[in-house]
């Protein structure tokens, strides 16, 4: 294939960490943007710097998106992929969370990938090809159990969200789709949930595992596949069957 560029955001960590692994495995030039450093993993991945980029980006800033879109272009010509997977994930009481705390969750989970989604779609459109990605989540379809409102509020949002700029960019030629994790085997959820309850969250699974985020990667790269092309709007549920539609 040509190769495509993209920026996965939450890069450092998690899913992101594991998404930005595995294009860079399948030949794609990888812009690691997090507000924390991604030196050492651009180092690991290609110590050139020729496919793999390190890029400090704060997701509640809108010109932050656009200084990662402009580093792209400037350093490999074009950009093709967005994946918007930076979050915070924060398991406060229902009757705990505070003001700014609802806010801050809500600014990156939410306003992260809309700025993202505004940013590379506007420029995807002009280039008449562009895959978008977004991370959701199962607590955006249930409610949550281990994760907080705001999380699961902000999830459920990107769901929407997905489809209004899914319909916004259809007609040039850009996808803009969602994946919704169920518990997945990552440094969020093991935080989330002690060594002591995973036995009880694996019974609650109807195939009785947790996923690998590998696969995660693996259905990120399907969606941004040029062959993806008649697949937009759409929210793919990957939860061992603990939310079935």
């Amino acid at each position: 294939m040509t190769l495509h560029s993209a920026c996965i955001t939450g890069a450092a960590s998690g899913l992101g960490e594991a998404i930005a692994r595995g294009f860079h495995h399948a030949g794609y030039r990888v812009l690691l943007a997090d507000i924390v450093e991604t030196q050492a993993l651009a180092n690991e991945l290609d110590a050139t710097g020729a496919t793999a980029k390190p890029f400090t980006l704060d997701v509640r800033e809108k010109p932050a998106f656009k200084a990662a879109l402009d580093t792209i272009v400037r350093h490999w010509g074009s950009a093709q992929i967005l994946i918007n997977c930076a979050a915070r994930t924060p398991t406060t009481a229902l009757m705990d969370i505070t003001q700014d705390e609802f806010d801050d969750v809500l600014a990156i989970n939410l306003r992260g990938a809309f700025f993202g989604c505004q940013v590379f779609g506007a420029y995807f459109a002009t280039q008449g090809y562009g895959r978008i990605i977004n991370m959701a989540s199962l607590a955006g379809q249930n409610g949550g159990t281990a994760t907080g409102v705001h999380y699961a509020s902000s999830k459920g949002a990107i769901i929407t969200l997905t489809k209004v700029f899914a319909r916004d960019l259809a007609k040039s030629g850009v996808t803009v789709n969602a994946i919704a994790p169920g518990p997945i085997d990552t440094p969020s959820v093991r935080a989330a949930v002690p060594p002591e309850r995973m036995g009880a969250i694996k019974q609650m699974i109807p195939v009785g595992i947790i996923g690998e985020a590998g696969y995660i990667a693996a259905t990120a790269l399907h969606l941004a596949s040029p062959a993806a092309g008649f697949v937009t709007g759409a929210t793919w549920d990957i939860n061992g069957g603990l939310f079935m539609r």
